[in-house]
This record gives C-alpha cells, structure tokens and sequence, in this order.
C-alpha cells in the first residue's frame, strides 16, 4: 500500500498513532490548529499514515486534514474522486459480520452512503420533500412547537438551553419527518436514536467494537435493532394507509424515478429515516444554542436584533412574507454558523489517487476538510475571531468561502429547512425572553461531528426586559479560543 508523503507529526513507537487518534477525538479543533499553524494548509494526522478515523474501506492509508476554500472546491466539486460514507463510520464495515449487525446495512446511511450516479439519483427522489414550497408548508409546526416550548419555560430559572433546543428541534423533526399520528413511538424512536449516537461517539465503541454484554458496542446493536423494528413497522404501516399525510415519510414512500419509475426499499428509507432526524435536529439545536449565546454577550447587537423583531413583528409569530423583512436576524444567523460553525468538519475518503495541496494522495484516504478553519480565512474575515453580524452588509463570498451546510452536489439537502426553521424559533423567542450566562461561567466546547457546549449551556431565562447588559464578560473555557469576548 502506497504510505502517504503529506506532513505531520511523528508518532512515538507502538501506541503513537493510538494517542494522537485520542487527541483529535478529545479537541478536534485546537488539535488540528496547532497542526495547521505548524505545518500549512495540508496536514497527516500521523506522518507516514496508518490512522483511520472514519473510513470503512479494508485499506485506509491515513488521514488527513485541510482547510481553505480552494481546498473546499478541490474536495467538494470532485465527488467522484472524494466520496463519502455512513455516519457510523468504520463500523460500517462490521455490517455482514452476523445477524445483530445488519442494522448497520442502512443506519445513518441515506445520502452519506451513496456516490456518484446513485447519489443523484436518490438525491433527486428525495429533493420533492425539501422544495421551498413544501418548506413553507412545515412553517405552522414551526410556529406551534416553538410556541408549545415557550409556554413551559420557567421564567428566572436556570435552564440548559442546549437541551432546551434539542427538545425544541426533536419534535420538530419527529413531526415534520414522521407526522403527528406516531405520538409515543416517535418520541421512542427520538430517545433511541439519542442513546445511539451517545454511543457511536463513545471512542471505546470504535476501539472495541465486540458485540458481548458489558461492551458499548453490545449495547448499540440491541438499540439500533430496537430502533429498526420501530421504524419498519411506521412505514409498513404508512405503506398500508397509501396516502400523503403532509410528512417527509410520505412523500419519500410515494417518490419514484422518473425514467425508470424505482423506488426507495424499506432499507433505503431507513437509511435516509434515520439520518435526516439525527442530523436535523442536532444541527440546528446547536446552531439556536450558538446564536442565543453570542447574543447574550454582544448586548447592541440584541438590542438592534430585538427592535427589528419588534417593528416588523409587534409580538407576533413571522410569515413567510414578513422573514423577508428581517435583514438584521438573517446577518446574525449567518454570523453565528460563521464563528461557530455547527457542523466543523466535511469528511471524504479518496476513491482513487489523486493531488491536494502538490501532495500525493493514495486510494482510500480520509480527508477531513475543515470548515471551521475555512469560516475564519483572516483575507476573507478581517478579525475572524469577532462577532460581528454588520460584516454581512458588505461581504460578498461564495459556496466555498462560506459553506456550513457544506457545498458542490452534496450540499445539505435540508438547508433551506433548517435556515427557516432557526429563523421562526429565534424571532419567536427573543420577543419573550432573554438569555443570560451565569457569572464566572465554564463554557467548553465539544467538535467532532458537530460543535457543541460540552456538558450543556446552562443560562438564566428572563422574561424580555431589554437588560442586555446583564451576564456580559467574565467567562471562562475554552470558548474564549473560539470566539472574541469580554
């Protein structure tokens, strides 16, 4: 097997490649930054290669990490060399293994186990489901769940607004995905696949994946065999009841390919089931927690936010119409995924040899692009590391300059779903709240497949009384690494 050239750290003897697999795991962030300031724009995880992070290929000859946009283009404009894979990862490869682990046939699969002409085509089937007008018709469940979410807030109480938007954007997407009828199974199905992704993050069910009791990996397979059974029956039964009941289920049974009128298989719809619920909702969970948080810590910009939402809306829920008049909202969105970018990183695996950067890179290398990094180009941002949603007036870029949905043919397909929905949930509770950071906090951050406040985002909920000047400053963690604060 061809050893990679590109640069990178040495590893110590025996467990050297072990421990740095470790430390990218603990801070993919602030690991990768030392490596990029040390060694450019290209760098090996392990010089020499013999890391695998993510790819289920037999041969992984290592990996890699970039950034920038041309490196974004490169890798993203040439899916049929950089292809992707299941969000399960290396695991994937463990799904013939025996009965217990077929669910990995198909879960967190969708459009992340497809390449090429496959993914076009499954791509196309699923397109009708997220087209502006069907977006628009998800907007009332929008309105309704945000709504529901705010009657039960406890004002003047610390609240973990992480968890709060999770719930927020769980329900949203149990809704939206499967419709209103499942009731308790949906709510089932969410908490199954929250245990399974709590797992599938758990480096010791990558390191020891044995399918005996007391491992974590046992434990996966009997919740994703849960879960398998659970969603063959909701759409076995939605099959049954042949009609389009306004859900993303629905018109996914119902799609078929136009020239050779193929459907999606059961196996196929739960692949694509299970990854647009958990990515859905983690991402725009992180991106509400996100924005909420540089808000409360940049008290002109909430107060100019809140005035905008006040004139247009007057206390009200936005229209589709009125999201048009809220410039402001959009530039603070955009800010917030810019400095904190939810998902932080864009995973590949070369499908044959090619050039990145002048540097060879054998078949099957893992290229894990990173769009953090690439949000923070000081060229393109001037002082990258402020927050400053003003920048948008003015700044033009491309897909590749900023892409935290990604970019190219493989843009996240729920974009546009994902973007209104933070806009109705952010316009809707900053009329009736603010959100505080306690003194002397500890904010930590958590970035492997997303970008999360490690251990929650435990804030005061007060009713909106424009005293955005409380909980400013004095903060402490890691966060002050990401993000320019008082």
């Amino acid at each position: 097997m061809t050893k990679l050239t590109v640069p990178g750290i040495q590893p110590l003897p025996v467990f050297g490649r072990t421990i740095l697999v470790s430390k990218f795991v603990k801070d993919s962030l602030g690991f990768t930054s030392q490596l990029f300031q040390k060694y450019g724009k290209l760098v090996s995880l392990a010089r020499g290669g013999s890391t695998n992070l993510y790819s289920p290929l037999p041969n992984c000859p290592g990996t890699v990490f970039t950034y920038g946009a041309q490196n974004v283009q490169t890798v993203t404009s040439q899916h049929e060399i950089y292809h992707k894979y299941p969000l399960t990862g290396g695991l994937y490869s463990r799904r013939d293994e025996s009965p217990r682990t077929e669910p990995l046939k198909h879960f967190g699969v969708g459009l992340f186990g497809v390449n090429n002409d496959e993914h076009r085509r499954h791509r196309q089937l699923l397109m009708p489901a997220f087209h502006q007008k069907r977006i628009e018709y998800y907007c009332n469940t929008f309105k309704e769940i945000t709504e529901s979410i705010s009657q039960q807030i406890e004002v003047n109480k610390v609240t973990d607004i992480a968890k709060l938007m999770r719930m927020l954007t769980l329900r949203i997407a149990t809704k939206t995905l499967f419709g209103a009828d499942i009731g308790e199974k949906g709510s089932k199905s969410a908490e199954l696949l929250k245990q399974i992704g709590i797992l599938l993050g758990n480096p010791t069910t990558m390191v020891f994946p044995f399918d005996l009791p007391g491992f974590p990996f046992y434990r996966m397979m009997n919740l994703m065999a849960e879960l398998d059974e659970d969603m063959r029956e909701i759409i076995r039964s939605r099959k049954a009841s042949d009609s389009d009941t306004g859900d993303v289920l629905s018109m996914l049974i119902k799609a078929s390919d136009a020239e050779t009128g193929m459907t999606l298989s059961e196996d196929e719809l739960l692949g694509h089931v299970s990854v647009i619920f958990a990515a859905g909702h983690e991402t725009s969970a992180n991106a509400l927690t996100w924005t909420l948080f540089l808000l409360s810590q940049h008290p002109e910009v909430a107060a100019d936010l809140l005035d905008e939402l006040d004139t247009v809306l007057q206390g009200e829920a936005p229209t589709i119409e009125q999201l048009q008049q809220l410039p402001l909202l959009e530039r603070v969105i955009k800010e917030s995924m810019r400095i904190l970018t939810p998902v932080p990183w864009n995973a590949r695996a070369t499908s044959q040899p090619t050039t990145l950067e002048g540097y060879e890179l054998p078949t099957g290398t893992e290229v894990w692009v990173s769009i953090f990094h690439t949000h923070r180009t000081p060229d393109i941002y001037p002082e990258p590391l402020k927050f400053n949603p003003q920048r948008w007036e003015t700044l033009e870029v491309d897909n590749f300059q900023y892409n935290p949905f990604s970019a190219g043919s493989r843009k996240c397909i729920g974009a546009g779903f994902a973007l209104m929905e933070i806009k109705i949930v952010l316009a809707m509770l900053l009329q009736k709240f603010r959100f505080q950071c306690l003194p002397q906090q500890k904010i930590t951050r958590s970035a492997l497949i997303v970008l999360a406040p490690k251990g929650g985002l435990p804030m005061l909920i007060c009713p909106q009384d424009r005293e955005f000047s409380q909980g400013v400053g004095g903060l402490r963690g890691n966060i002050r690494e990401l993000v320019e604060l008082q």
